[in-house]
């Protein structure tokens, strides 16, 4: 006994005694402590060119990063404690609503005294909140991922409103009761002007936005000839945009980056290097098209299996934004292939769990918010990485590794989504523990007859 409780008392002790007492699902749980473990030391370790940019040193870098972990932490723990379904369901109603304000204050650059658009690298992507910047699009992910789910939910309860409304008062629309209309106007139309309106401002964002919405439709069940419409009609959308700037229409728009950043081909931006006249204008361009991308490659091979060791990485001092775009890249230079794997053993556990969690989840917006969010998560994660290798067909455009990277933004938006499965997930660890406890064993043993024998 006086062992037992001299054990009780150590760190390990009370951490046992808490994971015993959470009940949430605790696989998900630790991987957010371990990315952001991960993240606290990748962040100290990346950024000596940020800290020389910005006239800081690492430690109050690293110490900035240990605030927004906390504070990450205490959302999580926030949610996981008090957040409701039924709080989440009656605020989801509103994601499409917050989205699209945020949005067209961009798209329409607004200046509305205390919020106003602002931009980075000459594309409006930011709202500037009372002197502070906020990444939107991070926030826009969330609020989308939410609303679908409502919207999901409702169309399967046939609980919508106001298109019936609408349908019973006025004779001739008495059509927009049919199914089909309903999900144009709660589903296809938020999941379009979303993503045309993200376009403005990010070609790659919206790509990513759209897919995911596309994909976690899908999974919900949606017809799949409806998606294809939808397909359909964004395919030759991008195939007018392609010819209206193959005629010149939209020299300088996003659409040329777009263009630009698919098709680059990096043997000729290194010729048009070799060839150029040393700080030139086309020496600077070139150079500044392949730090980012043969910079990430160069750490990759340069980490080979076992990596440099922490803190000795060299393209951190190369690569711009080695501690946010291309982090996955910075990792494997630092701690090589066993490094990528431990991140992709994580990022798949946490889809796989989360695919567990989603199945044994009673209701079914439950069901589809956590399968949005995992979605978010992982695709992310794994669209952060295909950057970072330089696939084929990726556009070479930065996006966070989820609850890794250097960002205030992206954290917190993620520490959200972490709060809400861990939420969602106290009911589906009864389900799944009730199921567990109700299970036959494989082998039936008759271990009375043997003591006879």
């Amino acid at each position: 006994m006086p062992e037992e409780k001299k054990s009780s008392n150590t760190f390990l002790g009370h951490l046992t005694s808490v994971m015993d007492r959470f009940s949430g699902d605790k696989v998900i749980f630790l991987i957010a402590l371990f990315l952001m473990l991960i993240s606290v030391i990748s962040v100290f370790s990346s950024t000596p060119r940020l800290a020389n940019d910005t006239g800081s040193d690492r430690v109050s870098i690293m110490v900035d990063q240990l605030k927004v972990v906390a504070l990450g932490f205490f959302i999580i723990f926030s949610l996981y404690y008090f957040g409701r379904t039924e709080w989440y369901r009656k605020l989801s109603q509103l994601g499409f609503i917050l989205s699209f304000g945020a949005l067209a204050i961009l798209v329409l650059n607004l200046n509305l005294g205390f919020v106003r658009a602002g931009e980075i690298n000459g594309a409006r992507r930011i709202l500037m909140v009372a002197g502070k910047q906020i990444h939107i699009y991070e926030f826009v992910k969330l609020f989308m991922i939410m609303y679908l789910g409502w919207a999901l939910d409702t169309f399967k309860r046939h609980e919508f409103k106001w298109l019936p409304r609408i349908a019973r008062h006025f004779e001739r629309l008495s059509f927009l009761e049919q199914d089909i209309w309903q999900k144009i106007f709660y589903i296809y139309v938020p999941i379009i002007l979303t993503t045309l309106m993200v376009m403005m401002g990010s070609n790659s964002s919206a790509l990513f936005m759209g897919g995911i919405m596309v994909l976690m439709v899908l999974v919900g069940g949606i017809d799949w000839r409806d998606i294809g419409y939808v397909v359909l009609v964004g395919i030759v959308g991008v195939g007018a945009l392609f010819g209206a700037y193959k005629a010149g229409w939209l020299e300088g728009s996003r659409f040329g980056t777009a263009i630009g950043r698919i098709t680059q081909d990096d043997d000729a931006t290194m010729q048009q290097l070799i060839n150029s006249k040393r700080e030139s204008l086309e020496w600077r361009k070139a150079r500044a098209k392949l730090d980012q991308p043969v910079g990430a490659l160069l750490a990759i091979k340069e980490g080979g299996l076992l990596g440099k060791g922490i803190g000795n990485s060299t393209q951190k001092y190369q690569v711009p934004v080695i501690f946010g775009d291309y982090m996955f890249s910075f990792i494997v230079e630092e701690t090589g292939i066993w490094g990528a794997l431990i991140l992709i053993i994580l990022y798949f556990s946490l889809l796989a769990r989360g695919t567990m969690v989603a199945k044994e989840c009673d209701s079914y917006y439950d069901k589809m918010i956590v399968t949005g969010l995992i979605i978010l998560v992982t695709g992310q994660a794994f669209m952060h990485m295909a950057v970072n290798v330089h696939l084929p067909l990726v556009p070479q455009t930065g996006q966070t590794l989820p609850l890794v990277s250097h960002g205030t933004n992206s954290f917190l938006v993620f520490s959200l989504v972490f709060g809400i499965l861990l939420s969602i997930s106290k009911d589906a660890r009864e389900n799944m523990a009730r199921r567990e406890a109700e299970a036959a064993p494989i082998l039936e043993h008759n271990w009375t007859q043997d003591t006879t024998a």
